[in-house]
């Protein structure tokens, strides 16, 4: 796992600093034995009555589910996007399978299941760039997803490429971000602004 210059205002495990989002890829394929395992992690999240409501769905590049996936994106997303090897779909099932009850939490659920994934993904020095720059409808469409799951948003996940092949604005931005303080993100008692 590359370090990151980044520091905590609290003592924390570096794996949680190590983390970020950068877009260069290097367009190098990934093996099952590369990709698995970032889904294996996604796979022990947490969930309510362990109901597990994420699916991943997935596409490889130079295969032929590549161009559907890549082409919901947006534009912006394609540029950089286009160097993956791997563009997933995170999707939660909005019902209990025990009962078909509405889950409140299912996004929830999916999105510590993708935390998951990141995670792992740094760990094992691999890119995984989480993305909302796409269309939703479209994907429900495509890749056949029933009315009861809901699409959350896009993975591209790679190998570490060069910044210097990004596009010249992208350049820019690819360095780890920095976070709000805990002060504007945890309030004792009541909700405040």
């Amino acid at each position: 796992m590359e370090k990151t210059s980044r520091k905590s205002g609290y003592p924390i495990s570096d794996h949680f600093l190590n983390r970020w989002s950068p877009r260069a890829m290097s367009a190098e394929p990934l093996t099952d034995d590369e990709l698995m395992p970032l889904f294996e992690a996604a796979r022990w999240a947490p969930s309510s009555y362990n109901n597990q409501p994420w699916r991943f769905i997935y596409a490889k590049r130079d295969t032929e589910h590549w161009e559907k996936f890549f082409n919901l994106m947006v534009e912006f997303n394609q540029n950089w996007a286009k160097n993956a090897a791997v563009l997933v779909v995170v999707v939660s099932k909005k019902t209990f399978d025990k009962n078909e009850k509405p889950s409140v939490t299912h996004a929830f659920d999916a999105g510590a299941a993708w935390e998951n994934l990141a995670l792992e993904a740094a760990h094992r020095g691999l890119v995984a760039h989480g993305m909302e720059g796409f269309d939703y409808e479209k994907a429900q469409r495509k890749l056949n997803i029933p009315d009861d799951h809901e699409v959350h948003a896009m993975i591209a996940i790679g190998k570490r490429g060069k910044k210097e092949d990004l596009p010249e604005k992208m350049q820019e931005m690819e360095v780890p971000s920095e976070r709000r303080p805990l002060e504007e993100i945890v309030m004792e008692g009541s909700f405040r602004l």
